[in-house]
């Protein structure tokens, strides 16, 4: 702590930002005036979390208006026991940070001390300006959990796809060409399954139709199994090329490190899903979201736990589109005037909101205002993020009065006054 402490007293405002790091903090407290009251050292644990709360308490932290906390980033069991106490935390993006770090000094001098007073001093400043962390309710919080693990195994299953598509490009080819059928890809389970088995040329030729059909029904395969089997082994034995036997066969050890990858990443991907939809369904806005078009269990439960469920979240809808990136931004300087589609966004939600309007298309309604955008020129990115954008203001309305979806609400009859307003 430093020098002499002084509580807060009446009309007094103090202000906490904390440094975050792997295994310790630094704290700070500045009063109204900006002027360094406490600091202190902490270490991430329970002991951290004490000195915390007695350093929040000897400034004058009251229940009933608790001091607020200003971070770069809000996670850790620390910030999670914060924000259970329903104390206001803020997450300051990184590079506003920076740019306050500049308004006050030229050097690049840097200090987790120094920057645990910048974030003070920001919420001192402009508190007005940033946006607390929502209070989301426990559900909600595990909903978000579920959905970006559920999202990230997906990624990961893709970039192991990827490599190993890759791989066998260099020395199995017979791979690619036997598993080259629509729906099917080499992440399905008869890929997987198959691979596993004979991960190189000279084991795959070797498969006897009775091998063949035990392995498709070992990977859940029921249908057409005779029609797989005759595919398949006219694929193995047909003629290749081939790398030396020796390299044929140190690559296929590695084809099968790559399929057991990609196996446990496919397995994740469908039981994290599962858990999702299952915690999604829980949900009282859930009825909500599910009466859009193109939202089924996964997808709601990713939208859901990227918006939360806190009401006082997003201003208007306007924020909420902001914050996904369907609206659009506007550069203007002098006689310069662009249009542009925003950058920084949410990603998880804009990827979200991809596969939910991808999935919304064969709906009457909308795709008939996507294919009237097509014919104003758009892009096909461009109509999609406006119908992204035309559907977040609905979901907006509809959870904000507790509405389920209506599309002769969302989508009227078409006239010129309809049609100027969807633009």
């Amino acid at each position: 702590m430093l020098g002499e402490h002084r509580e807060k007293g009446p009309g007094l405002t103090i202000t906490c930002g904390i440094d975050w790091a792997a295994n310790h903090h630094d704290v700070a407290l500045v009063d109204e005036t900006g002027q360094l009251i406490a600091k202190r050292h902490i270490n991430d644990d329970a002991e951290g979390y004490r000195q915390l709360l007695s350093l929040l308490t000897e400034a004058g932290d009251d229940p009933q208006d608790p001091i607020p906390v200003a971070v770069e980033t809000a996670r850790g069991l620390l910030f999670a026991c914060l924000r259970a106490t329903g104390r206001k935390v803020y997450s300051i993006n990184p590079m506003a940070v920076a740019r306050y770090r500049e308004r006050h000094r030229v050097t690049r001098a840097k200090s987790d001390h120094a920057d645990a007073v910048a974030l003070a001093n920001i919420l001192r400043t402009d508190s007005d300006v940033h946006r607390p962390l929502p209070a989301d309710s426990e559900l909600a919080q595990a909903i978000s959990v579920l959905a970006r693990a559920q999202q990230d195994a997906v990624w990961n299953r893709a970039q192991l796809n990827n490599q190993l598509r890759s791989h066998l490009k260099q020395y199995f080819p017979a791979a690619l060409a036997a598993f080259q059928v629509r729906g099917i890809g080499l992440d399905s389970r008869e890929a997987r399954t198959v691979l596993a088995a004979a991960p190189d040329p000279e084991a795959a030729a070797r498969l006897t139709r009775v091998q063949l059909r035990s392995l498709l029904r070992k990977s859940g395969r029921q249908r057409n199994i005779d029609t797989w089997v005759d595919r398949l082994r006219a694929v193995f034995t047909n003629d290749y090329l081939h790398q030396l036997p020796l390299v044929e066969k140190a690559m296929g050890h590695q084809t099968t490190a790559l399929v057991r990858q990609l196996d446990a990443a496919c397995r994740a991907a469908d039981d994290l899903a599962e858990a999702a939809a299952e915690a999604f369904a829980q949900h009282p806005d859930a009825e909500i979201l599910s009466s859009f078009p193109g939202i089924g269990p996964l997808t709601g439960a990713r939208v859901l736990g990227e918006i939360g469920d806190d009401r006082t979240r997003f201003r208007d809808a306007r924020a909420l589109k902001a914050y996904a990136g369907a609206a659009p931004i506007t550069v203007a300087s002098g006689k310069s005037h662009a249009v542009h589609h925003r950058r920084v966004k949410n990603q998880r939600l804009a990827a979200a909101g991809y596969v939910w309007i991808f999935g919304a298309l064969p709906s009457p309604q909308v795709k008939e205002h996507y294919d009237r955008r097509r014919t104003r020129g758009d892009r096909h990115t461009a109509a999609m993020r406006n119908l992204f954008n035309r559907l977040l203001g609905c979901l907006h309305h509809c959870l904000a009065t507790g509405q389920r979806f209506d599309p002769a609400k969302a989508f009227p009859t078409l006239g010129a006054p309809a049609e100027a307003a969807a633009s």
